[in-house]
């Protein structure tokens, strides 16, 4: 079976791009954070902190106590985004990739010639040399995997790091692979596993041994079946998938956990998700609107169905009339607000229909609606997100609460995302402040940080106890400044 990805992973990405930006701080155990606080958690970790146990997850209070010299980066995905662009570019140059699946993750498909393995070999090679040539490294590096598949090819590329590189030829296949753990396999998290748990599959050499049919049966569904086949080197056709969601989420800040906070925080979330629901050429017909508080498992939800639509004054209308039942909870006092404040919120656009094939209004009404989000549209399209906003969004705006966030399985498009600002800064300047969330992961594993530094709240002031007492103020001595860092946590 013959070599056909080539597939680079750029390691520890961006932990190494703030190494890359500050020099100093190579060889040093960096972690990226959405928020310097105590009680979120890293999103990415340098390999120098991975040593002492520091890895995406681990919540600040406890990496500090693991690594008491571990220096802390807020994250800045404006910065990440051109970097990807920049890398994505020197690849280019030595082959032609495919489309990127992460921020940090692109296939390369090889064609004729290049499935032999010298040529294959050779091409990863003029890869890493042309980062060391344009000066990414020693700061940037990439692990490299090459298989007859983009599945196989990822999975090598996860096998050797550091800066490595690993062939999977039909030769090498299963047992190559043995050595690995179940959820070092792509597609592989805590639910599948415990599926296959539950079928009698505890190890890697029983999952490649495991027959179609067993596979199918663990999964419960036709991914068992391309999962046996893409184990052995069999490249399948990527499935169209018709997307059902659009929404945004995001985890407050200490400044905003009150109900205006949160307030305003969603509502600026639904009028970036009804941009873009337009941008996609998309109607809603449902909004679901969630709320946590810190201390308290009840959330507030609701889901509401409705005709398809796309404007943004009827939405925020909608959200707004749901969320005077919570404020009225906290003037009958059901809800006390000081005892759970809100910890995160998220609004998703649901059962979306593509624009063409829903009627148009004829309600005058509904007419202006779509007009005004037409005029949004356009002016924030032409001079930067959020310089025309609805009044309900200040507070959210003037905390620069709910920038940019960088997804798992896609690169933000900065126009939908990167504010310009209320307060008029230029886009370059916001963009140094915009902090990173991981869309889909990093929510639930900042919501777990929260829980563990409420159950322990002396080992969090023990850990954080060198940064100053109430306010976290940053040594200055105990690092170097560099562009783009804040003087306090927070």
């Amino acid at each position: 079976m013959t070599l056909r990805c080539l597939f680079v992973d750029f390691n520890s990405y961006f932990a190494s791009v703030e190494q890359y930006d500050d020099p100093a701080l190579l060889g040093r155990p960096v972690a990226v954070v959405p928020v310097l606080s105590a009680t979120t958690c890293a999103i990415a970790a340098s390999y120098e902190a991975k040593a002492f146990g520091v890895k995406t997850g681990t919540p600040v209070w406890e990496a500090l106590e693991l690594c008491p010299d571990l220096v802390l980066r807020e994250a800045r995905p404006a910065r990440y985004i051109a970097m990807h662009h920049r890398l994505m570019a020197a690849i280019e140059e030595c082959i032609p990739h495919g489309k990127a699946e992460s921020i940090d993750e692109v296939p390369c498909w090889l064609i004729g010639r290049e499935r032999e393995r010298s040529n294959a070999v050779a091409i990863a090679g003029r890869i890493k040399q042309r980062l060391v040539d344009e000066g990414f490294g020693p700061a940037i590096r990439c692990s490299i995997g090459i298989a007859p598949n983009r599945f196989l090819a990822k999975t090598a590329s996860d096998m050797r790091k550091p800066d490595g590189l690993r062939v999977l030829e039909e030769s090498d296949l299963p047992h190559a692979l043995h050595a690995l753990e179940l959820r070092d396999f792509c597609g592989i998290g805590p639910s599948v596993e415990q599926r296959l748990l539950r079928a009698g599959i505890r190890t890697s050499e029983q999952l490649c041994a495991a027959s179609r049919s067993q596979l199918r049966a663990a999964w419960g569904s036709i991914e068992g079946e391309r999962y046996w086949l893409q184990l052995r080197g069999h490249e399948l056709p990527g499935r169209t998938e018709r997307r059902a969601s659009l929404g945004h989420s995001h985890v407050l800040g200490p400044e905003l956990r009150s109900f205006e906070g949160a307030r305003a925080v969603l509502f600026k979330l639904l009028a970036k998700a009804a941009m873009r629901l337009r941008h996609e050429r998309y109607l809603a017909g449902g909004l679901a609107i969630r709320m946590r508080f810190v201390g308290m498992d009840r959330r507030f939800e609701r889901d509401l169905t409705f005709a398809p639509l796309d404007d943004t004054p009827t939405l925020l209308r909608l959200l707004g009339d749901e969320l005077s039942t919570l404020e009225a909870a906290a003037q009958r006092r059901r809800w006390n607000v000081k005892r759970h404040p809100p910890l995160s919120v998220a609004v998703t656009l649901m059962q979306l229909e593509p624009a063409g094939s829903i009627t148009q209004e004829l309600m005058e009404s509904r007419g202006r609606a779509k007009a005004i989000s037409a005029t949004l549209d356009s002016i924030n399209r032409r001079y930067g997100n959020n310089t025309l906003y609805f009044g309900a969004m200040q507070e959210a705006l003037e905390q620069d609460a709910a920038p940019m966030r960088i997804p798992f399985a896609a690169i933000p498009e900065a126009g939908l995302e990167e504010d310009v600002g209320a307060r008029g800064k230029p886009a370059a300047d916001t963009a140094e402040e915009l902090w990173l969330e991981r869309e889909r992961q990093f929510k639930v594993m900042a919501e777990e940080a929260h829980r563990k530094a409420r159950e322990q709240p002396e080992r969090v002031r023990a850990a954080t106890k060198p940064f100053g007492v109430g306010g976290w103020v940053r040594n200055p001595a105990a690092e170097p400044e560099s562009p783009g860092t804040m003087g306090s946590l927070f």
